[in-house]
């Protein structure tokens, strides 16, 4: 299952998938809590699989990148639904700058804010930022589907000066059609990575169904 989202100035889109086993919140890839926290933190985006986050039309140069976390489908309480554990990869430019990242762990605690931030360079006019679960953590804590990236917000200010460019109709059609290329291309690889997930879940019910036939033929033929 994927979804495909543009900004109405076709600068930002985000693509969201995730796995056709679990679906946490049903279709919905945004959660939100009333717990007494900063009001940006109290709704974030999640996903099973993967987040992926584009802005076009960037003049080339430095950016300072901010990712705002907060935990608010997990928690750390002393009982077992404390026990979850989200960790996920955190790529950007297809740079991976976080491997096996946890909020709860960063943060000291869930609902708590924990930012990152980063300093990329843009030379194509296009920042991407991609959060994908790295099948680790856990997956049904405290309910089934409770796993993958979360974010809360993501803020992208220039390093450099840049002279402000003019905004013209022929523009905006190139930003349209820059998104138009990546919403295929996100299709696309959806399909392949549902593809190889199918294909491994097939593959581990047949290996796990040999293991119990060789259980059976090993137990003794008995009769009376």
């Amino acid at each position: 299952m994927a979804e495909f989202h543009i900004s109405s100035n076709h600068r930002w889109a985000v693509s969201s998938s995730q796995s056709f086993i679990s679906k946490p919140n049903g279709s919905n890839f945004i959660v939100n809590t009333d717990e007494p926290m900063p009001k940006l933190y109290r709704t974030a985006r999640i996903s099973t699989r993967s987040l992926r986050y584009y802005v076009v039309g960037l003049q080339n140069g430095t950016y300072k990148v901010e990712l705002l976390f907060a935990e608010i489908v997990m928690d750390d309480t002393p009982s077992w639904t404390g026990l979850g554990r989200r960790i996920f990869n955190i790529y950007i430019q297809n740079q991976l700058v976080e491997r096996d990242f946890n909020t709860i762990a960063e943060a000291k605690g869930s609902k708590k804010p924990y930012n990152k931030t980063y300093k990329i360079i843009v030379a194509n006019n296009i920042l991407d930022i991609h959060l994908l679960w790295s099948g680790r953590g856990t997956c049904c804590i405290p309910a089934k589907g409770t796993y993958g990236p979360l974010v809360s917000a993501i803020n992208v200010t220039p390093e450099d000066h840049f002279t402000p460019s003019p905004t013209s109709s022929s523009h905006n059609e190139r930003r349209a059609g820059i998104i138009v290329g990546i919403a295929a291309g996100c299709a696309a690889a959806v399909i392949i990575l549902s593809s190889i997930v199918y294909l491994h879940l097939i593959w581990t019910v047949f290996k796990y169904i040999q293991i119990l036939q060789s259980k059976v033929d090993m137990l003794p033929l008995c009769c009376s």
